[in-house]
């Protein structure tokens, strides 16, 4: 039995501190809950000396679905009785990717050690995320930890799912735009300047069309080095812009407010949010400590930014959904929702159905997007391939009336 102290909201506005004796954080946060007590924060009274772990610093890389894969090899193993050390093993054996095999070995030789499983996923940041190793915990403090597992690994399903819906919608527009550049390019710098000869042989005024278009072909054939060089430093700049704090608060603001693309950003860029913040809770860890881990999974600055302030107004034994609603940037629906979990003690269930609503609202507009993008991209590549075969033709035209 273990003693734990705690920080917790009591009714609306009330902070309370105090010890509470029990078996785990999970249990500790459960018998709160049943005093009707929101935990903010929760620590050991007297935590134990964990064991230090000297691991190889992993450079390799791994890709998301293979973590995947092997949380859920490892949930299904564990549920089977197979102790933890077999079932990395197991899992080793089948793996074909070198670095997932080189890392689960280190873990295999650390757990032999006396290290905890969560402890050494720690070493591994770049593999393992803190939300990761947080729900481990968690899981080893309560003993639950292959249903941890399979929430992890059915969480990171969706995201990678939302993912791929969103690249598979970008895919063929992409294509086409690459396409279709390629094809305007070789008219105004292979075909074009060979049809200048006979266009400038004629002696007389050429329409205004095809001067527009000996115009850009030659600016492409004699000048493309000024182009290149432009468009390198240009690239150059905003990589570097890209990596101070002004220049990703730029970029980030200028997502939020592009047409059509906008509130699609932020819809799942919230839906991510109330997933892993529903997730953390639901597992048992502290709101505090839930929304410290869940914020950095958010890729928008703004949004980022907002969040972490409505966390520290909660630190100050505000409410998180008051907070959030003095934030015009997000929805209406979703700070009200929040609030009445907060209030009524089920904030998990309101987040889930924040998540969900806009999880469903990201699904229909990226259809929507991969229904207009397509259709778009083909009429905006025909006017421009459409121009430049009518002033091409234009002055054959005008040949054939003069012959006339």
């Amino acid at each position: 039995m273990g003693t734990y102290k705690y920080r917790a909201k009591k009714g609306f506005n009330e902070v309370v501190e105090g010890l509470i004796d029990a078996q785990s954080e999970k249990e500790a946060i459960e018998k709160l809950s049943s005093m009707e007590l929101l935990p903010l924060h929760l620590e050991e009274a007297r935590a134990s000396k964990s064991k230090s772990i000297s691991l190889v610093k992993f450079r390799g890389k791994i890709k998301s679905r293979e973590i995947t894969i092997f949380s859920r090899q490892l949930a299904s193993l564990l549920k089977s009785g197979v102790a933890i050390l077999n079932a990395l093993n197991i899992i080793n054996d089948q793996s074909d990717d070198s670095n997932l095999k080189n890392i689960l070995y280190n873990i295999s030789n650390a757990i032999k050690d006396g290290a905890t499983f969560s402890s050494v996923l720690a070493q591994y940041p770049r593999v393992f995320s803190p939300l990761y190793v947080a729900m481990i915990r968690t899981g080893e403090g309560s003993g639950s930890l292959p249903d941890v597992l399979l929430r992890i690994s059915d969480y990171r399903i969706k995201q990678e799912e939302m993912l791929s819906r969103f690249r598979m919608a970008l895919v063929y527009p992409i294509l086409m735009a690459v396409v279709g550049l390629g094809t305007i390019i070789f008219m105004l710098t292979f075909v074009m300047p060979r049809l200048m000869k006979i266009f400038l042989s004629m002696g007389q005024d050429l329409p205004l069309p095809t001067r527009i278009l000996i115009a850009i072909s030659g600016f492409l054939c004699h000048s493309w080095f000024w182009v290149v060089l432009i468009l390198a430093i240009i690239i150059l700049i905003l990589r570097r812009e890209l990596r101070t704090k002004s220049g990703r608060l730029s970029l980030s603001l200028f997502k939020l407010h592009l047409p059509l693309f906008g509130k699609l950003i932020l819809k799942a860029e919230l839906a991510r949010f109330c997933r892993t913040l529903e997730l953390l809770i639901k597992d048992g860890i502290t709101i505090l400590k839930a929304i410290e881990i869940a914020v950095p999974v958010i890729d928008n600055e703004i949004i980022k930014n907002h969040l972490l302030q409505s966390y520290q107004q909660l630190q100050r034994g505000g409410s998180f959904g008051r907070s959030l609603r003095n934030v015009k940037l997000f929805p209406v629906f979703m700070s009200n929702l929040i609030g009445v979990g907060e209030e009524s003690g089920r904030l998990d269930e309101a987040l889930a159905e924040v998540a969900g609503n806009y999880e469903r609202d990201t699904d229909e507009a990226i259809k929507v997007m991969n229904s207009l993008l397509e259709p778009v991209m083909i009429l905006v590549m025909g006017l421009i391939v459409g121009f430049i075969v009518v002033a091409m033709i234009l002055p054959i035209f005008e040949i054939n009336m003069m012959a006339k």
